[in-house]
């Protein structure tokens, strides 16, 4: 299970070099007109930071602003069109199986709400969390690495349907890299206890290992019990609420800003390569 590490701080900016290893070979680059004045480097730094209008732009030689907030906003825009993001993140992942550094003897996985303050799609109220906004399901080892994409749904949806919906994500990635799931234990929480979501992760070659949902029942139901282990249930608190909790350091996911989801899920997909790329840079 992981364990805390004091150099193991989540990036919030990335180096020259780190650029150009982690996120270069996957941007999409203009190939007619003039060279850009701010370079891709400052410009993806920028993107990390904080709301359009609050960014904190350097200054020139002549003491203005060096680009405008506008500039990054369609860089951002572009290479989210051009599937960049997903393509970085995949990249951590493939690093991160290179180097051994992912534990996939368990994976856990779990849902979280976002509240969205400012309207937009895809969006529904939580009755559970009294917000309205929207949530994703997201699965990572046990050393909280996020090692698959997340799964979105509007706030008001069920998240035990949406977990056959993420775990074909999964499967295509762990296949992509090479990564053999066999043997697997997927640890949920008791709201994903329900038949097909047992056969969906049995018929993938994996170990459900869901806390039981006594669903209010008055006697115990009948039959042979299936697996669990507390103890492996128990190191969600440390993974993935941990992972949870490293998105809300960056203070555009704490609430969602975005009207559009495609650019908000962007965002997240980011903050989920930081996390990985922990191991890699440092702050």
């Amino acid at each position: 299970m992981a364990k805390s590490q004091p150099w193991q701080g989540i990036p919030t900016r990335v180096s020259v070099e780190e650029f150009k290893q982690f996120v270069l070979p996957h941007l999409s680059t203009g190939s007619r007109g003039p060279a850009p004045k701010l370079s891709l480097h400052a410009i993806f730094n920028y993107i990390l930071g904080c709301q359009w209008k609050e960014l904190p732009i350097e200054k020139d030689r002549e003491g203005r602003p060096e680009v405008h907030y506008t500039r990054i906003y369609s860089a951002f825009r572009r290479w989210e069109a051009d599937g960049c993001m997903a393509a970085i993140f995949a990249g951590s992942v493939v690093k991160l199986h290179q180097d051994e550094l992912l534990d996939i003897t368990v994976i856990h996985g779990d849902g979280t709400t976002t509240a969205a303050k400012k309207g937009g799609d895809n969006l529904g109220f939580s009755g559970h969390k009294k917000v309205k906004g929207d949530k994703v399901v997201a699965f990572c080892d046990r050393n909280c690495n996020v090692i698959a994409p997340f799964v979105s749904a509007l706030g008001n949806r069920n998240e035990s349907p949406l977990l056959r919906d993420a775990l074909p994500v999964l499967t295509r990635i762990a296949r992509a890299i090479g990564m053999d799931l066999r043997g697997a234990i997927v640890s949920l929480d008791g709201v994903y206890d329900c038949r097909a979501n047992r056969k969906a992760i049995f018929n993938r070659g994996m170990i459900p290992n869901i806390n039981p949902n006594s669903r209010r029942r008055k006697t115990p139901k009948r039959g042979r019990k299936p697996f669990f282990d507390p103890a492996i249930f128990e190191e969600r608190f440390n993974t993935i609420e941990r992972v949870f909790g490293w998105e809300d350091k960056f203070r555009r996911l704490l609430l969602r800003f975005d009207r559009i989801s495609q650019l908000h899920y962007a965002f997240k997909t980011l903050a989920y390569t930081m996390i990985d790329l922990r191991h890699y840079c440092r702050n």
